[in-house]
């Protein structure tokens, strides 16, 4: 029986035998793993052929992220901000690949220095957004901010990277689970993020990332009625129709700018809840 010799060693003794590389795809991130479409489909974007999501495939990273939502909201706010700043670390060891993906070094340190900014923030909200109020009568009343649940995210067009940092970076930071979609034109950057979180310490559904057409999959979201807030930043479509949708169970609806960072950001995926506790003897 003949004995064929390892291919490492083939290549080692100068062998006519060519490796083939793996060549990378592009799948969805969700519930902490890459599928692909469950439609199979496929769109072209950045000179690679890119998963397009389908309907299913909303519904299946809305479940993930109401799934996720009380491990990632039941963390202390400590624990949400060490998670995040643990991202940031990631994203420091990809920097070349996301540089690639996006439009250079300065947009990835833009993005991982906002990944770090919002973290910062994670055990001081109460302290800024929320308070003891004063009432007349015998109570403690007190305001604590919460988060809202499962925050949709349509991805400004641009910048790839920073732009969908930018979106779901204050969602996260207040303990809501998040499905984002990416940007449209240039998806490869928010892929390259989905493996970055994969390897972070964000619970698998906490965040998860779609690609394909905003304007097909902005509807399905807007109009789930498990999901509690939609940012519509990067919406490119009806956006009133948009917003008719979202009315339906009373989402929050956000429009920010595309490449920006403020607590108040925050604020606007966290409901404040007021609590009144008579006072003891």
């Amino acid at each position: 029986m003949p004995v064929f010799p390892h291919v490492g060693d083939m290549a080692e003794e100068g062998s006519s035998v060519t490796r083939i590389p793996v060549k990378k795809t592009y799948k969805l991130y969700v519930g902490g793993a890459f599928p692909r479409s469950e439609s199979g489909r496929t769109y072209q974007a950045e000179g690679q052929n890119v998963a397009r999501a389908s309907r299913k495939d909303v519904r299946d990273a809305v479940r993930a992220a109401r799934g996720a939502f009380p491990v990632w909201s039941g963390m202390t706010a400590y624990n949400r901000g060490q998670v995040l700043y643990r991202l940031a670390e990631m994203l420091e060891a990809r920097a070349t690949d996301l540089a690639a993906v996006s439009s250079g070094r300065k947009e990835v340190e833009a993005a991982i220095d906002r990944v770090v900014w919002y973290a910062g923030w994670a055990d001081k909200l109460p302290q800024i957004l929320g308070g003891s109020n004063p009432v007349a009568g015998p109570y403690f009343d007190f305001t604590v901010p919460e988060p809202t649940g499962v925050v949709a995210v349509l991805a400004p067009g641009e910048p790839p990277l920073a732009g969908i940092v930018s979106r779901i970076a204050p969602a996260l930071v207040g303990g809501n689970a998040v499905v984002a979609v990416a940007s449209e034109e240039h998806p490869l950057a928010a892929i390259e993020l989905a493996e970055a979180l994969a390897t972070s310490d964000v619970p698998a559904g906490a965040i998860n990332i779609l690609t394909g057409f905003h304007d097909e999959l902005a509807p399905w979201l807007a109009g789930h009625m498990d999901v509690n807030a939609i940012d519509l930043t990067g919406a490119n479509g009806d956006v009133a129709e948009l917003e008719r949708l979202a009315a339906e169970n009373v989402k929050r609806v956000v429009r920010s700018p595309a490449d920006t960072q403020s607590p108040w950001e925050i604020e606007a995926f966290l409901e404040l809840k007021t609590v009144w506790h008579p006072i003891g003897l």
